[in-house]
């Protein structure tokens, strides 16, 4: 008995020497904390089943809403852009008239824009980019990334525009005049902003000029040195106009 005792007393103090460490009283802004601090460790997966809880367990959307977009914005910050605008998305038909309704539209946005590097490699970005940044304009016209989002779709369109010159220019090498031209006319009724307007006029006009389309070429030489005189396409255009 004595020894029997004095086993269970060792029991019982090597018990109080382990490390317990309470479970944690749910409270939704703690657990928002948290999450910030494991995304900003990196700890992504584990971030997310904080966000995923404090989600489930709102039955008021008071942080359910928040909770889900900082599910989507941690996605952004993993790399991993299809399942960021899935939960962007989501949160968008979730909650359409949330306050934070607008961000999660101009994250899609700026989702595809972050994958626009060139002309030659991000018109499909561009393209979405420019779609989803006019979608927020339409849903959301009281947004607060208006000022930007006009600079942004600013260059969405000169990306577009320019890729759009640098086939037509691809088929003009290739003696392809009827289909340079057709491109640089659809760039021309769709881009009328493009930077490189007078570049893409000149490109226009020769390829008029080498399918026999003379008064289409003056007309469109005549054009490019009235808008741009002191531009080298103009200069260019002077000398091959006649």
């Amino acid at each position: 008995m004595v020894i029997l005792s004095c086993f269970i007393v060792l029991l019982s103090a090597a018990g109080c020497g382990k490390d317990v460490k309470p479970e944690i009283a749910y409270d939704p802004e703690k657990y928002l904390q948290r999450s910030d601090q494991l995304v900003n460790e990196k700890e992504y997966a584990e971030a997310r089943k904080i966000l995923l809880e404090v989600k489930n367990r709102d039955t008021k959307k008071k942080y359910g809403p928040l909770a889900h977009l900082k599910i989507a914005d941690s996605y952004v910050r993993e790399g991993e852009p299809d399942q960021a605008i899935a939960q962007y998305r989501m949160f968008i038909e979730l909650y359409p008239t949330n306050q934070y309704a607008a961000y999660a539209q101009y994250q899609i946005g700026m989702v595809y824009f972050s994958q626009v590097e060139s002309a030659e490699r991000g018109t499909g970005a561009a393209r979405s980019a420019l779609a989803e940044f006019s979608k927020l304009k339409i849903l959301y016209p009281r947004n607060p990334y208006r000022d930007v989002v006009e600079l942004r779709i600013e260059k969405c369109r000169n990306i577009l525009a320019e890729g759009d010159y640098i086939i037509a220019e691809f088929y003009y090498k290739k003696d392809a005049y009827a289909a340079s031209a057709n491109r640089i006319e659809g760039l021309i009724r769709t881009y009328p902003d493009y930077k490189k307007m007078e570049e893409a006029l000149l490109l226009l006009g020769k390829a008029y000029k080498e399918m026999k389309a003379k008064d289409k070429a003056k007309a469109v030489f005549d054009q490019l040195i009235s808008k741009y005189p002191s531009s080298k396409a103009a200069k260019e255009a002077r000398k091959i106009r006649l």
